[in-house]
């Protein structure tokens, strides 16, 4: 889905996707699973372990929204990728916290 609307071949046809219409279903999936991932994040500050990691989260999504809303189109694919680099490590951290507190 995400190749549909922001991905390499939609950049090379110089398409907007702000001009692509979304389904209302999908549109609604879309920003539920957002919120529901901000919420997530936001739960992240009730444990004194994961307060680290929810923040950083939080700081990446910030600082990777400003990044992109400012930026052209031909760089959003790069953003997203430093930005869900840095997503994917501080989520193996989590997990590995979560581990060693469990065990």
């Amino acid at each position: 889905m995400s190749e549909r609307y922001l991905g390499i071949k939609q950049i090379a046809r110089q398409g907007d996707p702000r001009l692509l219409g979304m389904h209302e279903v999908t549109a609604f999936c879309w920003s539920a699973s957002i919120v529901i991932y901000v919420l997530w994040m936001a739960s992240l500050f009730t444990l004194p372990f994961t307060r680290v990691h929810g923040l950083g989260l939080m700081a990446i999504l910030a600082i990777g929204y400003q990044l992109r809303r400012n930026t052209t189109l031909k760089w959003i694919l790069v953003i997203l990728t430093f930005e869900g680099a840095i997503r994917v490590g501080l989520l193996i951290s989590l997990v590995a916290v979560a581990w060693r507190r469990l065990n």
